[in-house]
């Protein structure tokens, strides 16, 4: 069962931007978490920034703040990446993850440990060029 569907990967040049979309199923999406995640080759996943899908309060990782914005869209069970000023070290393979359904606050800060995530999508590709 497809729960997760990522969007908006591509190609850019340094400095440009890319909006990635995550499309959710009502039930992956209610109340609970998600996030995005990169990995790159020969590296480990990481993750990128998280949002409590009930409060909307979000967390990010050192490398992109400032540049990078979660976001989510209540009617539309999707949860969007603004990715601004692109490096090409943010070159990798993002992932949007979930986990639903779990007993938080509306201002619980989602972690950014990839184990705490039980559904995740299939990824998008972002390619960032100097």
């Amino acid at each position: 069962q497809v729960q997760l569907v990522e969007s908006g990967g591509g190609s850019v040049q340094a400095g440009g931007s890319l909006r990635l979309s995550c499309a959710a199923s009502a039930y992956t999406y209610s109340s609970g978490c998600m996030g995005w995640f990169r990995q790159a080759p020969g590296k480990e996943r990481e993750g990128v920034a998280t949002i409590n899908t009930g409060g909307g309060i979000t967390d990010y990782s050192d490398s992109v703040k400032g540049r990078f914005t979660i976001s989510r869209d209540n009617a539309k069970d999707t949860v969007y990446l603004q990715m601004n000023l692109l490096k090409p070290e943010d070159t990798a393979m993002y992932y949007c993850a979930a986990r639903p359904r779990i007993g938080i606050t509306g201002t619980y800060i989602c972690p950014t440990e990839k184990y705490f995530y039980n559904t995740w999508g299939q990824g998008t590709q972002v390619t960032v060029s100097s």
